[in-house]
């Protein structure tokens, strides 16, 4: 696989907190990777370590076939970065935050610029400290999106969007992978990595607990059946063949496995099936299989020095100033 991120054993620990435990990460060149968790389970410590914001303890981490710690500069040229959380220069107009970010990074694509600026609705005559969390998050993906750079890393990149950005977001993402560009997404929204990635990695407690396409992920996972059929089984115990199942007259549910789908029809197809609707797992269903309850309570676990300065990191590297 030709790469443009190949992480092996990461680890990394915050004093006595451990957030990664020997991540494995790989991102081809050309796809839009989905990189999946709820907040606190390591993706965001993940990104920092991709960006040379933080040094691992340990593994290896490559991007764009360099060492993110020691080659920042260079790297920091071919790739381009939104955060979740935009903080912009207070002083200068989103246009010239746009302008400088892009110098950055190697140079704009200013027909492209124009066009993102169009898109997203942006007032680029406005300064940073004029912009609501919304428009800040414009200004730093149009920024990304019209530079000329190889690798995008998207942190949770929608944060503050209305539905209608939302969706702008996604169809210019697809334009950037039929450009060739590659992509790395951020997301505990899962309807968007759902929508764009080419493979998606799930991210439990520091470490991927599963990666491959949506297709390759569904196959481990159950399919949902619901049909009506024109004659009742005597009991549910006829229908052994689906898990979790549930008879009520003549309607039935319940879950089977990906490979068995056909037993199953083949199965009901002995009563007479008068309505069935058969649904491959979701997106959702993959990540509550790992998750559970417990993804949608999971909360960010930063030490206490970097929630006293999030524009820190431990090596004294920094964002953009905060208004």
């Amino acid at each position: 696989m030709d790469s443009v991120i190949s992480v092996e054993g990461l680890v990394k620990s915050y004093g006595t907190f451990t957030a990664l435990h020997g991540l494995d990460l790989e991102v081809a060149r050309g796809e839009v990777h989905g990189f999946l968790g709820p907040n606190g389970a390591g993706k965001s410590t993940t990104i920092r370590v991709l960006l040379g914001l933080l040094k691992a303890d340990a593994g290896r981490v490559e991007v764009l076939s360099g060492d993110p710690w020691h080659d920042v500069v260079e790297l920091h040229r071919r790739l381009a970065y939104v955060p979740g959380d935009v903080s912009l220069w207070p002083g200068l107009t989103g246009g010239e935050a746009i302008d400088l970010l892009g110098n950055l990074r190697g140079g704009l694509d200013e027909e492209r610029r124009a066009h993102l600026v169009e898109r997203f609705e942006l007032d680029t005559t406005k300064r940073g400290r004029q912009y609501s969390k919304g428009n800040k998050q414009k200004v730093a993906l149009v920024a990304a999106l019209c530079s000329d750079v190889e690798l995008l890393i998207l942190d949770e990149p929608t944060s503050g969007l209305d539905p209608l950005m939302e969706l702008v977001f996604q169809e210019e993402i697809e334009a950037e992978k039929a450009r060739g560009r590659s992509v790395l997404l951020s997301s505990h929204i899962l309807s968007e990595a759902e929508a764009l990635a080419d493979r998606v990695s799930i991210i439990r407690d520091g470490l991927v607990v599963e990666t491959g396409t949506l297709d390759q992920l569904r196959h481990r996972t159950r399919t949902q059946v619901r049909a009506t059929l024109e004659r009742a089984p005597h009991t549910v115990d006829e229908l052994a063949i689906l898990e979790d199942a549930h008879l009520d007259g003549v309607h039935v549910r319940g879950a089977v496995e990906a490979e068995r789908v056909g037993e199953a029809m083949a199965l009901l197809g002995g009563y007479g099936i008068a309505a069935l609707t058969v649904s491959p797992p979701s997106l959702e269903d993959l990540f509550l299989r790992h998750y559970g309850e417990s993804g949608a309570a999971a909360t960010d676990a930063l030490p206490a020095a970097q929630a006293a300065d999030p524009g820190a990191d431990y090596h004294g590297r920094h964002s953009p100033p905060e208004e």
